[in-house]
């Protein structure tokens, strides 16, 4: 009898790095992989490689010219609109392997294209010769919160004392939407006992992407907030570091009277992932004209951890 023979099926590979955003050194902040040359591979197979990879974020580049880079975020569970960590780690990626270079020898202004919107990114060299990428984000509208408070402080394992009675909570619909919950300080923010599943049904229940904590209390008094954000609805338990989160944490201080409002570029410092052993420093820089946001900006550096290659069989797209 003659043997049978195998077929293999030849392999294709994409490069890929794995980076930390908003942290200057590695293990800290929000993870996020990036996949160069990804326009071959097929939508369906994207969401797999996504889940395989399991960071938080995974860009998949398809295509860098002289005015930007065309790409897509997925989660493991869903194809994000907009993601501020991941711009990080895309165009930190991009300017540290020279596929992209800055127009001149300090700083540039490119789009990032994505599925559903476009958006301004500002790169910068910083004296240390590490890059500073800012992103556009357009500021959220607010609305009142879910009415259910007392379900929400069960799912967060707190009292009610716990919230910062001076402030209240409120919705703000963005490229994410998320529910804004000041609590009174630090104590409050280590109390927190999360109940991801609960959060989960929450936040499909109420339109909620997600649960932004904010405190005004904080550790490095470098810093003006300390955050957490609860994500388990868009495939993240807790953030570590999240841009879109922060520009709308920034929106919301200035709505309040939180921040001067002067005619100078404003600067809020947020500390992030502490409880989570992961580190992070974000950067939000609000722009008034006659008192109203004309330009929100979010951003910081990404340090990459290790990269390598996806390896996929050739015609694999289901």
């Amino acid at each position: 009898m003659t043997p049978r023979k195998r077929t293999t099926k030849a392999m294709k590979s994409f490069p890929f790095a794995l980076y930390d955003a908003f942290s200057e050194t590695a293990f800290g902040g929000s993870q996020a992989a990036v996949i160069t040359d990804a326009a071959a591979i097929a939508v369906e197979l994207r969401g797999k490689i996504a889940r395989e990879i399991g960071m938080p974020a995974t860009a998949f580049v398809d295509a860098i010219d002289n005015s930007g880079v065309t790409a897509q975020f997925l989660s493991a569970v869903m194809e994000l609109p907009m993601c501020g960590h991941g711009t990080i780690c895309l165009f930190s990626h991009l300017l540290e392997t020279g596929l992209l270079t800055l127009a001149n020898a300090n700083e540039t202004s490119l789009q990032l294209r994505l599925p559903k919107t476009t958006a301004t990114v500002s790169l910068r060299r910083r004296n240390d010769g590490r890059f500073q990428v800012l992103l556009d984000i357009a500021p959220p509208k607010f609305e009142p919160p879910p009415t259910h408070t007392g379900t929400l402080l069960t799912l967060l394992g707190l009292d009610a004392d716990a919230l910062d009675a001076a402030l209240p909570l409120e919705t703000a619909r963005g490229d994410f939407v998320h529910l804004v919950v000041p609590l009174t300080g630090l104590d409050a923010m280590r109390a927190v006992k999360p109940d991801f599943n609960g959060m989960v049904d929450f936040c499909n229940a109420n339109g909620i992407e997600t649960i932004a904590l904010f405190c005004n209390q904080v550790e490095d008094p470098s810093n003006r907030i300390h955050v957490r954000d609860f994500c388990p609805a868009v495939g993240v338990s807790e953030s570590a570091a999240a841009g879109t989160t922060n520009a709308a944490l920034s929106s919301y201080l200035l709505r309040h009277d939180l921040l001067p409002k002067t005619p100078q570029p404003i600067e809020v410092n947020a500390e992030q992932g502490l409880e989570l052993g992961r580190p992070s420093s974000i950067q939000s820089i609000v722009t008034l004209d006659n008192g109203e946001i004309a330009r929100l900006q979010v951003g910081g550096v990404a340090t990459k951890v290790f990269d390598g290659q996806v390896y996929l069989q050739a015609g694999s797209d289901d």
